[in-house]
């Protein structure tokens, strides 16, 4: 068996080690911000974001973030929003819809 140093073996940990904070934050949610919604015309649902190239799947819920402005009213329709992006929208003269997730509608 080939020796691997101490400072190698410790590398390879801390590649490996994920934090269990990040996956709450990062790996539940799907993430929009408000800048990029202007991509979206009329209603905003997950479905209008997948078909514009902003999320990836509609298996995992959809979180809108308050980065950037929005000029645009539009109906936004997601899981959660920040209160920045809630703030954001509504002050442009759009509306604010947060919808259930499948794990939450059968509870």
């Amino acid at each position: 068996m080939v020796q691997v140093p101490a400072w190698g073996r410790r590398r390879a940990e801390a590649r490996t080690v994920r934090s269990p904070g990040l996956a709450v934050v990062f790996g539940e949610y799907q993430v929009v911000n408000v800048r990029d919604l202007d991509r979206c015309e009329g209603e905003v649902t997950p479905e209008a974001l997948k078909a514009a190239g902003l999320i990836a799947t509609l298996r995992k819920p959809v979180k809108i973030l308050g980065q950037g402005e929005m000029e645009k009213k539009l109906s936004v329709s997601a899981h959660r929003f920040s209160k920045s992006a809630a703030a954001k929208i509504e002050a442009a003269g759009g509306s604010v819809e947060v919808i259930g997730t499948a794990a939450e509608d059968a509870s």
